[in-house]
């Protein structure tokens, strides 16, 4: 493809030095430049990608896109935004891949990754080949690959499409981050179904209040469904027992299904059973009804399955053959994952870094649990703080004892952190153990027989983020050590 080519995806642009050279890749990183490349100037948050356009001219770049004036001898187009030139260049480049595919997107303040777990094993039921993309990985087929934002940038996103293409995928889905919405990422990107989890407080610290952070995630459905395929029908996905539904029922143009436990709905669940070998209901849909046995346990992972079997249901999937593959799961890693002992210690995992998420999965717990709930919580660094104190709120009041710890503290001093959290409990009791092993440890260690241990706000993060190093840490890794300790060796 040549460069007139890419840059037809731009209607406005200024070429500064003629030429039209082969293009054989785009890359934002000059680092990964070779013979041929566009090279796009990003402008991060400790990186200015235009002070480097130099070097990846020698590196081979055969082309330059800037928002700002650049010295180099190849040719540079000139954009008033490079982030959003990025996605429109990048779908170009590589064809457009998502109109190859069925692509299923979900947005939400929690449950994205469960349910697009839950969603990609339906699909995989329904004898599909399979993409995911989310929070903990990407998947083409059955190839795992990292990944390190929710949703990734626009250029790699393309790529990833554009290999899902190659590998004959025929649906994928993908979590779609609020951050991703607002900064265009997903631009370029052809969705057939967005569904919407729940809105809770998150991310205050991006969007500054929870209007901003509504209005982002809402871009999903509003650019859902304005080019109308009768063959093609768009779907948006909402649950109608979150306030915010009524909100994208009225951005979107696409075809509305709801889902839900409360309010009236298109998709219903029903004498539903909580017990602590998981969950069991009653889905009613427009034509029948099917009844759940899952391994999943508690109400949260109720709506996540109902989303999943909404979502599955308008992709034209038989609901038997969605009911089967939620009942075939038996859980995600590091969301509500028990750790196995012999101790009649129940001792749960959770990736819940919300205060709602904490809430919902202190509720789980409690009913099931014969002796005391211990919560361990944290906050992260350089992140919302404004939701420090409501966690350390969920924590007391949902526990019976909250030991306050480190999460990932990221640039931010642990203590302080430490500090907005018992800010919001000035009257609660609590413990504050700022090293993280310690804290797992303590909480294990004083466990009795009945007892829950809840380590939440990690899940399956492998790592702990402390200034700019990366240290390997796994909640589960740390509480099996705990419990081998506790019992002499033998948990």
């Amino acid at each position: 493809m040549d460069l007139s080519t890419v840059l037809a995806a731009l209607p406005f642009y200024q070429q500064d030095k003629d030429g039209n050279p082969a293009i054989t890749s785009i890359e934002n990183d000059h680092r990964l430049i070779q013979e041929g490349s566009i090279f796009i100037c990003i402008k991060g948050f400790t990186f200015d990608g235009h002070n480097a356009a130099e070097e990846a001219v020698q590196r081979g770049a055969v082309a330059i896109i800037a928002e700002r004036q650049v010295n180099v001898s190849v040719p540079v187009i000139y954009v008033p935004d490079t982030k959003r030139a990025m996605a429109h260049v990048a779908a170009q480049f590589y064809g457009y891949p998502t109109e190859s595919f069925h692509l299923i997107g979900i947005t939400g303040t929690n449950g994205k990754t469960t349910t697009s777990h839950l969603i990609e094993q339906i699909l995989r039921a329904n004898g599909e080949t399979t993409g995911l993309i989310g929070t903990m990985y990407m998947k083409i087929g059955d190839e795992t690959i990292e990944t390190k934002n929710t949703t990734p940038e626009s250029l790699t996103l393309q790529k990833t499409f554009s290999k899902m293409k190659r590998a004959h995928v025929t649906s994928a889905v993908m979590e779609v981050s609020s951050h991703a919405l607002q900064e265009g990422r997903t631009n370029g990107t052809a969705f057939n179904v967005a569904v919407f989890t729940n809105l809770t407080q998150d991310h205050l610290d991006f969007h500054k209040t929870m209007e901003e952070y509504r209005t982002a995630k809402g871009l999903l459905f509003a650019r859902l469904g304005n080019v109308v395929h009768a063959d093609k029908p768009a779907f948006a996905v909402l649950n109608a027992d979150d306030t915010a539904s009524t909100v994208y029922k009225s951005m979107t143009a696409a075809h509305v299904v709801t889902y839900g436990i409360d309010n009236k709905s298109d998709i219903k669940a029903e004498n539903i059973r909580l017990t602590s070998e998981g969950t069991a209901f009653t889905i009613h849909y427009p034509g029948g009804t099917v009844d759940v046995q899952s391994k999943l346990a508690g109400r949260f992972n109720v709506y996540n399955m109902l989303a999943a079997f909404a979502a599955g249901f308008v992709s034209e999937v038989q609901p038997e053959t969605i009911q089967k593959a939620l009942e075939n799961v038996a859980g995600i890693a590091g969301r509500f994952e028990l750790v196995p002992n012999s101790q009649n210690k129940s001792v749960i995992v959770d990736y819940a870094h919300t205060p709602d998420s904490l809430v919902n999965v202190l509720q789980t717990v409690r009913p099931l649990t014969k002796g005391r709930v211990i919560v361990i919580a944290g906050c992260g660094g350089d992140r919302d703080k404004t939701k420090r104190p409501l966690m350390a709120q969920a924590a007391c009041r949902y526990a019976d004892e909250a030991i306050f710890t480190s999460d990932n503290p990221r640039g931010e001093d642990p203590k302080a952190i430490l500090a907005d959290m018992e800010a919001g409990v000035p009257n609660e009791r609590y413990t504050v153990i700022e090293d993280r092993k310690e804290a797992i440890f303590k909480a294990i260690e004083t466990a009795q027989p009945g007892d829950a241990v809840v380590i939440a706000g990690k899940g399956h993060e492998t790592y702990q983020i402390i200034g700019k190093d990366v240290f390997h840490f796994d909640d589960r890794e740390t509480a099996k050590e705990a419990l081998l300790q506790k019992e002499g060796g033998q948990a």
